[in-house]
């Protein structure tokens, strides 16, 4: 090969390589919307350039056939792909997209079949010749009817292509506006050669200049993919992440590039699209009051935050929802942020509000449990008044339970109805006889017997009343014993209520140390000796252990004095 014919190719040969260039660079986005049908553009293109340098290289009429059939097949190529990456890339959507593609392949497949089979008719190649000189000679012949045909195909639907395109433009993003200019000229400049190479108007130095306005058409969309990041940054839901949304919006991809914004969102950076969209979002969102970056690596997700904006207290609600392509793979995510200020100044009203309610049923249920124990009291008060040797006993004993109570680490909530019980443990005297209830004497069997049947009354008289349920353990339980030989049911060890074991133990220490007409006080170790006696026969004796040690303590008095 000559120095002349050397020089002759290099501007094909860089053609050739700038093609290369962006059809490697679209492939390696190939996820994004259009990315694969502009890698099969530009292969097309690429196809087309080298079969046309081995066109010029061929020395005989038929090997310059040979590649110019191949040339018309990767024009082919072009023709079938454009309109489909047009229509990904500006989110087209058709009812049947599967029947438009076919019927778009009826013309190219109908060429490709009459190009292959020319010899038998020569309905492309009429009366084919070389002619020219030096550097290389030229392949001419006869345009067929078919050969217009397919260009009045190939120009409709290009032209429809850049109708779609126009009205993307007319209706998208400032920085999708931008790209859709940059995409649109690329493509328009080979067009444009290739309607002066068939009107033989010459414009390059070489005899084709069609490799030249690919080349050219291929810089200006390849320097656009590295300033505006075309098919990094695509038109991903412009119809569903709407441009006059109140709710502050961003969408960002999983390289954690800024994709798209809206006005709300920009609103609250002071920024212009054209500083956000393509930017890292840990830079854009580094100190913004949303916590975005901490979000970059979740599929869904909800925030709350607050922070001040021009003098208030603002709140938002920040939602993550994931892109998903055709895969079901996460190619990005929308952080879509609501206002939620009203929302919590509601809330806080209505806290406010239940806390009024609160207190107010604090007070009541304060009221009316006030109003309940006075009325225990006063039936604690009516028992003594018909028992006078037990006066003050109720009291007592209720105040020496409760401190039991409290050493035994039971919970306050419990406490509540142990005083309850304490109060009315001996109730269900009120239905003995005052003949049996007030006699001095020795009791006999059918009088001790009556007398044993009040836990019983108890039981009978208060289980109708909700709010005394647990209460009625110590009336119904406290003359229960550890070792089963207590009444009324002749319950045995834990199978006794808690809160009448200990009752049991400050009932009796109580009657012990209580100066009576009928029983004089025991001295504080005469009454120890005895509860330790009957710790594991009347008593827990767990409970009697911790009760000992109050009385040790001087928590519980072990003097008890009596007026009679």
């Amino acid at each position: 090969m000559t120095r002349i014919e050397i020089l002759y190719l290099l501007p094909y040969l860089g053609s050739l390589t700038i093609t290369a260039g962006v059809m490697l660079y679209t492939w390696r986005h190939r996820r994004a919307p259009g990315a694969v049908a502009f890698t099969g553009y530009a292969f097309g293109q690429l196809v087309w350039i080298l079969a046309f340098i081995f066109e010029l290289l061929s020395p005989d009429l038929g090997s310059k056939l040979l590649w110019d059939r191949v040339q018309w097949l990767a024009l082919l190529i072009i023709v079938i792909v454009l309109p489909v990456f047009v229509a990904q890339y500006t989110e087209q959507r058709y009812r049947n997209p599967g029947t438009l593609i076919w019927i778009s392949l009826i013309v190219p497949v109908l060429f490709a079949i009459l190009l292959l089979t020319n010899n038998l008719h020569e309905l492309i190649y009429r009366n084919p010749y070389m002619f020219g000189e030096l550097p290389f000679r030229e392949l001419g012949y006869s345009i067929s009817p078919m050969v217009d045909i397919f260009a009045i195909y190939a120009y409709g639907i290009t032209l429809w292509g850049f109708m779609l395109l126009i009205r993307r433009f007319m209706h998208t993003h400032s920085l999708y506006r931008v790209q859709v200019a940059y995409i649109t000229l690329g493509l328009l400049i080979p067009v444009v050669g290739t309607m002066l190479s068939l009107a033989n108007i010459p414009y390059a130095p070489q005899r084709d200049g069609m490799p030249f306005t690919a080349a050219i058409g291929n810089l200006i969309i390849a320097w656009a993919m590295i300033r505006f990041r075309i098919f990094e940054i695509v038109p991903i839901g412009r119809d569903k992440v709407f441009e006059d949304m109140v709710d502050p919006v961003v969408v960002i991809d999983n390289h954690d590039i800024v994709l798209d914004v809206n006005r709300s969102m920009l609103k609250l950076l002071d920024r212009q699209a054209a500083d956000v969209i393509g930017q890292s979002a840990k830079v854009i969102f580094d100190e913004f009051p949303i916590p975005i970056k901490l979000y970059s690596q979740v599929s869904y997700a909800r925030a709350e935050t607050s922070f001040e904006f021009r003098g208030k207290t603002v709140f938002y609600e920040m939602t993550i929802w994931p892109l998903l392509n055709s895969r079901k793979q996460i190619t990005g995510r929308v952080y879509i942020s609501h206002d939620i200020t009203e929302l919590k100044k509601l809330e806080r009203k209505l806290r406010v509000l239940n806390l009024d309610l609160e207190n107010r049923v604090r007070e009541r249920t304060k009221d009316l449990a006030e109003s309940y124990d006075t009325t225990l009291e006063g039936w604690a008060k009516a028992l003594e008044l018909r028992d006078k040797e037990t006066e003050g006993h109720s009291r007592r004993v209720t105040e020496s339970t409760l401190k039991l109570a409290r050493a035994l680490d039971l919970p306050e909530e419990d406490l509540v109805h142990i005083r309850r019980g304490a109060i009315l443990h001996d109730i269900g005297k009120m239905a003995i006889p005052d003949d049996i209830l007030r006699k001095s004497g020795t009791l006999s069997e059918d009088e001790t017997a009556i007398i044993q049947k009040h836990p019983e009354i108890a039981y009978n008289m208060l289980e109708r009343i909700p709010y005394l349920h647990k209460a009625l353990e110590i009336p119904y339980c406290h003359h229960e014993r550890w070792d089963g030989s207590g009444y009324p049911r002749g319950l045995k060890g834990r199978k006794i209520p808690l809160a009448a074991r200990i009752f049991a133990v400050t009932d009796v220490w109580d009657a012990l140390c209580s100066n009576r007409p009928y029983n004089q006080q025991w001295p504080k170790d005469k009454a120890i000796a005895y509860m330790v006696e009957h710790a594991g026969k009347h008593f827990d004796p767990r409970i009697v252990n911790v009760f000992l040690k109050l009385v040790e303590q001087g928590e519980i008095s072990a003097t008890i004095e009596v007026e009679v």
